[in-house]
């Protein structure tokens, strides 16, 4: 008798066998298309709509993914603290220009925040 839980497990597997097959196109250093991964869940006898191996394909499509896999917990384009470059060696002030785009910035991201609904509204 099959429990929910290994029914449950089954399923996952599943509906993460299009990734797998990706996964291992990327690390043989073949192409990643939705034909190719459609034909190795064939040959494993998986059955998954076509729709998903086509959404990935696309998704991954120009993408190296050992890369996205090595920089994972990277945490990827943060900005960096402190900001502006070092004054110049005679103490000058930064240039107003400068001052102005981070103006824009703030401005631009407490104008994001204000989305009309909050976390806990």
């Amino acid at each position: 008798m099959v429990t929910d839980d290994k029914r449950s497990l089954f399923q996952a597997s599943i509906d993460l066998a299009p990734a797998y097959a990706a996964l291992i196109l990327a690390d043989a250093g073949i192409e990643i298309t939705s034909d190719k991964i459609t034909k190795m869940l064939d040959v494993a006898e998986v059955e998954v709509e076509p729709i998903w191996a086509s959404l990935l394909a696309k998704a991954l499509e120009g993408k190296n993914v050992k890369e996205l896999l090595s920089n994972v917990g990277s945490g990827g384009g943060a900005p960096a603290v402190g900001g502006g470059p070092a004054p110049a060696a005679g103490g000058g002030a930064p240039a107003p220009e400068e001052k102005k785009e981070e103006e824009k910035k703030e401005e631009k991201e407490e104008s994001d925040d204000d989305m009309g609904f909050g976390l806990f509204d």
